[in-house]
């Protein structure tokens, strides 16, 4: 027994043998730190009065209406469009067989955060989505509805943007 504390009272022995320390030492030469950073050029600024705002308030105008866009007939869409739910929309899109749409539950203004990926034309812009009826519309970031599209089928969606563009939605 005697034996087995005194190996091991060597093994201590050896293993605090080859530490050191390696805290900084304060007693070297305390001025040497990094040199200095050298300035850097800075153009010129320039001054001046900006012009007085414009209108009688400091927030932009209300988005325009949610009316039915030129060249649709909403009873005759709405009629065969299926029901949806807002949380059955949530998720990834695929527009057009060509970009992606990204929708969230996500609260932006009176819709939800939504948003597009390498899509061209209008739906660059697209901010926000809500359901409305049987029918989903798309905003921009200012609260105008770029587009609609109704539910024709499982995982489908079909509908226009406001100038008349095609609008398919797919999974």
């Amino acid at each position: 027994m005697q034996l087995r504390y005194a190996m091991t009272g060597l093994v201590v022995a050896l293993a605090l043998a080859g530490c050191q320390r390696t805290a900084y030492d304060y007693s070297s030469n305390a001025s040497a730190g990094p040199a200095p950073l050298t300035a850097q050029p800075v153009p010129s600024v320039q001054g001046g009065q900006l012009p007085p705002p414009t209108g009688s308030s400091q927030f932009p105008a209300a988005p325009a209406s949610t009316a039915p866009m030129p060249g649709v007939q909403p009873g005759a869409m709405a009629a065969n469009a299926l029901d949806i739910t807002k949380e059955s929309m949530v998720g990834s899109w695929r527009v057009n067989g060509s970009c992606d749409m990204f929708l969230t539950l996500t609260n932006l203004g009176s819709g939800s955060r939504g948003g597009t990926r390498g899509c061209v034309g209008e739906l660059t812009a697209m901010g926000s989505w809500e359901v409305a009826g049987k029918q989903v519309l798309l905003k921009d970031r200012s609260g105008n509805q770029l587009g609609s599209v109704y539910k024709t089928a499982d995982n489908r969606f079909e509908g226009q943007t406001s100038t008349g563009q095609s609008i398919s939605l797919s999974r």
